[in-house]
């Protein structure tokens, strides 16, 4: 067996080693109070899906972590193009840069809690989180543009809107689609990590600390199941996403008539 069904069968078989050792360890500790079974999550999990509670709590927890991903997305880029194309921007981004990069994500929380309140935090961390990866991926990608293209655009003098067109946006699409990916589980991880400290009316991770402050290592868990399969669910549905928009073939190519020059050929 080759392709698909091969790594079909090799998935199969991660999970089902990860369930096999989350089982031992469950044994092993001899308790569900400190470590349920993958038989007794699955139970708490099939009874929360249904609930209001749980519906109400993942809508929540989708809608910030996409309007965290929606701000830091678009806004990372622009950042992005503005510091890899004009080193007066990089240095000017630089400092903003090192203090995102070099601030505690608990602190992060626990400061944005006094201005934004609970509602709001979980946006903003995830906002934090994501921006700096989607800014530092456009980088990335205006350095990988081959310098002979940036050449050719400078010779005949194209517009700069041409440039960004033709040369920069299809330069760095694949570094900014790989950064999509990456951010979107940062920012669920974001997400349920500012919802556990500042618990939301209505969040998965408010769901978790109940379950924690009542000793209900259970519903812990089913609830981080819960997280985990939401986050596991907008990736899939982001890679979908992603290929259905691909450009076609022939974006990224300069007009000839642009390239040729004035005795075009």
């Amino acid at each position: 067996m080759k392709g698909p069904g091969k790594k079909l069968i090799w998935t199969l078989l991660g999970i089902g080693t990860l369930i096999f050792a989350w089982h031992i360890g469950s044994q092993v500790a001899g308790s569900d109070l400190l470590f349920p079974g993958p038989g007794a999550v699955l139970k708490r999990w099939i009874a929360l899906i249904p609930t209001e509670e749980f519906r109400q709590a993942l809508i929540a927890s989708f809608w910030r972590t996409l309007l965290g991903m929606g701000i830091a997305g678009p806004l990372g880029v622009g950042i992005g193009l503005i510091s890899g194309l004009d080193s007066r921007g990089g240095a000017f981004f630089r400092p903003l840069f090192m203090v995102i990069g070099a601030t505690p994500v608990m602190s992060v929380i626990l400061i944005a809690f006094l201005a934004l309140g609970s509602e709001r935090t979980p946006i903003f961390t995830a906002f934090l989180m994501v921006f700096p990866v989607m800014t530092a991926n456009t980088i990335e990608g205006l350095h990988g543009i081959d310098p002979r293209l940036k050449e050719l655009f400078a010779a005949y003098a194209l517009p700069r809107r041409d440039a960004l067109r033709y040369l920069y946006l299809p330069g760095i699409a694949p570094f900014v689609l790989g950064g999509l990916r990456s951010a979107l589980s940062l920012c669920w991880k974001a997400v349920v990590a500012a919802e556990v400290l500042v618990q939301p009316l209505r969040a998965l991770g408010t769901g978790m600390q109940r379950a924690k402050a009542q000793l209900e290592t259970p519903d812990l868990f089913a609830w981080t199941l819960a997280a985990v399969s939401a986050a596991g669910v907008s990736q899939y549905l982001l890679t979908l996403l992603l290929k259905f928009c691909r450009p076609s073939s022939g974006f990224g190519k300069a007009p000839k008539q642009d390239i040729a020059g004035p005795g075009g050929v």
